[in-house]
């Protein structure tokens, strides 16, 4: 029997393995072996030298599947991730090694004593395994779905009048419900298309699945329908409603629990976005050994810097705020076979087969979206504008505290505006607004606001009420907005603060932040009313309408609100350092 020194790592390990003690020659059954596990060289003896990856199979095995194809897998490599023939190139000589597989992963207690002998190189082999793995995809439903019957059109041999223009030989006209399924006997996937006998002028989709024959209302609106689906033809509306059929018969159990174990919070979404654990583990060996270094003590000094560290990160992490975003799904169509990433399971259907995040592209299943946690990490590949952009989705995006664009429109009024008189009140050209607009959409941070460009400051204010006017969500959202308009109502001036700031808590973090900085700017700006002439009250009337929508859809108690906007603003400008 041999033993090796240790596990070998991988498929292409194990081969090199084989191909140094098995004996060279013949199998052990006789067969003659594969060139992979031949020698290569007949004298020496030494196991062939695994050679580079090419590029098609590294593509294959980052994405689990054929290059081209944008799911995570693909319908050739029976939607599972497959090693290639030979394997991977060898790392460099102090790169961490690549995560084995499960089975030949090193138990905790001899990894353990291992990196006591051989060092930091192989304790990275210890913190490497939360690296990205492809996840095996699920291709039971993807089976099922080349399974399902096919859709036969049965002709109408006849002339038929009064047939739609839209409707082709499979219209039958009226008959009745017994002539219908005696011509759709014939073959499962049958179908034809019948005037109703009972309502004329409405039409029925008839379909033979399960040796009975089914029945659809049928409509036309530019696109044919039966429910939420809409499709070109007819040919392939019936191929989706025969594909969802065959799949919600024979999974109908597997459906319904196809959510209970996620592959999305161990090797999905979460970990794609999150630093891999070995640079965490040598960020944390490099701080320790720098505070050695610098100290040259051990015990009490030490932990005090490693102390003092840990709360400098804790205020560097604060600067950026880890806000929570909803992701945005919408219903999408997957070119070609896709799989959903919450799951895992193969995403059926023809069109329509599941929601994409319009915000990071997450894709799953319908049903899955309502499981996802509320971690949308937005890409701005996805995020192509600033104004009209939801201000959480723009300040993930982004990586910041707030929208650069009020960061940056703040910082240019206080450097050259706030002894302009009527600031804020006085409109700028809005040519000029919407050429500051487009500059921000266009080139994001690196739009050029300089007095250089806009010598006019009232053009940079207008820019700045405009995109807090084009918030799809107000920046005092419409959930929090009924909680600010009673506490403007509250004439005790201490149980109004009190409400006031109750209903601060309840905005979002990104939008409070913001709201924060934006009353903290209006309050230096109140500071030199002798020269702009623009008080609290002043400018609770610009910014009460910009900052605050009513939910309501009726215009009068929209207009009965504008005074309590106003005094909303106000009441946050005046006590800013004592509400926030």
């Amino acid at each position: 029997m041999v033993m090796l020194a240790r596990p070998p790592e991988g498929p292409a390990g194990m081969r090199r393995a084989l191909a140094r003690w098995r004996p060279r020659g013949r199998g052990v059954r006789g067969e003659r072996r594969p060139p992979s596990l031949r020698p290569a060289g007949r004298a020496s003896g030494r196991p062939a030298r695994a050679r580079p990856a090419g590029p098609w199979r590294r593509q294959v095995r980052a994405r689990g599947g054929l290059p081209g194809c944008r799911g995570p897998g693909a319908p050739l490599a029976n939607a599972r991730v497959t090693f290639p023939r030979r394997g991977p190139p060898r790392p460099p000589r102090h790169a961490p090694r690549a995560a084995a597989p499960p089975r030949c992963r090193l138990p905790a207690a001899a990894g353990a004593r291992s990196a006591g002998r051989r060092g930091s190189t192989m304790a990275l082999t210890l913190f490497d395994t939360d690296e990205y793995r492809p996840p095996v995809w699920k291709s039971y439903l993807y089976q099922l779905q080349q399974e399902a019957p096919h859709p036969r059109r049965v002709t109408c041999t006849c002339e038929v009048e009064n047939r739609p223009k839209y409707y082709g030989r499979e219209f039958h006209g009226m008959i009745s419900r017994e002539e219908t399924d005696q011509l759709l006997s014939v073959a499962e996937g049958s179908y034809l298309i019948r005037e109703s006998q009972r309502q004329p002028g409405t039409y029925t989709l008839a379909l033979r699945f399960g040796s009975q024959t089914r029945n659809f209302r049928l409509y036309y609106d530019g696109k044919h329908f039966v429910g939420e689906k809409r499709f070109e033809s007819i040919h392939d509306l019936v191929t989706d409603g025969l594909i969802t059929l065959y799949i919600e018969t024979k999974a109908a159990e597997y459906i319904a629990k196809m959510t209970i174990n996620p592959i999305y919070e161990h090797i999905g979404y979460t970990t794609l976005n999150r630093e891999p654990a070995y640079k965490q583990h040598m960020a944390v060996l490099k701080e320790t050994h720098d505070e050695k270094e610098a100290t040259g003590q051990d015990g009490v000094s030490e932990k005090r810097l490693t102390s003092l560290v840990r709360r400098a990160t804790l205020k560097e992490n604060e600067q950026i705020p880890k806000y929570e975003k909803v992701h945005n799904f919408k219903v999408h169509t997957f070119r070609g076979p896709h799989w959903c990433e919450y799951c895992a399971n193969f995403m059926w259907g023809l069109i329509a087969q599941g929601v994409k995040c319009a915000d990071c592209g997450l894709n799953v299943h319908k049903q899955c979206s309502k499981m996802v946690p509320n971690d949308c990490k937005p890409d701005l590949k996805h995020v192509k504008k600033v104004y009209s952009c939801d201000l959480t989705t723009l300040v993930k995006a982004h990586i910041t505290k707030r929208p650069m664009v009020v960061d940056m429109c703040i910082r240019e009024i206080e450097s050259r505006g706030l002894n302009s008189e009527g600031l804020y009140r006085v409109s700028g050209f809005s040519d000029l607004i919407e050429d500051v607009k487009m500059a921000f959409d266009r080139d994001g941070e690196k739009a050029d606001i300089s007095v250089n460009m806009y010598e006019d400051i009232n053009i940079i204010t207008g820019a700045l009420k405009l995109y807090f006017r084009d918030l799809p969500i107000p920046l005092i959202t419409y959930d929090a907005y009924p909680k600010f308009i009673e506490s403007a109502k509250i004439v005790d001036p201490d149980e109004q603060l009190e409400t006031l700031h109750e209903a601060l808590r309840s905005l979002p973090p990104a939008h409070c932040e913001t709201l924060r900085y934006l009353m903290a700017h209006l309050k230096r700006v109140t500071l030199h009313e002798k020269e702009n002439l623009m008080s609290a009250e002043n400018l609770g009337i610009v910014f009460g309408p910009t900052l605050m929508r009513s939910p309501e859809l009726d215009p009068m108690a929209a207009l009965n609100d504008i005074r309590y906007q106003r005094l909303v603003v106000e009441l946050l400008i005046k006590n800013e350092d004592i509400l926030f």
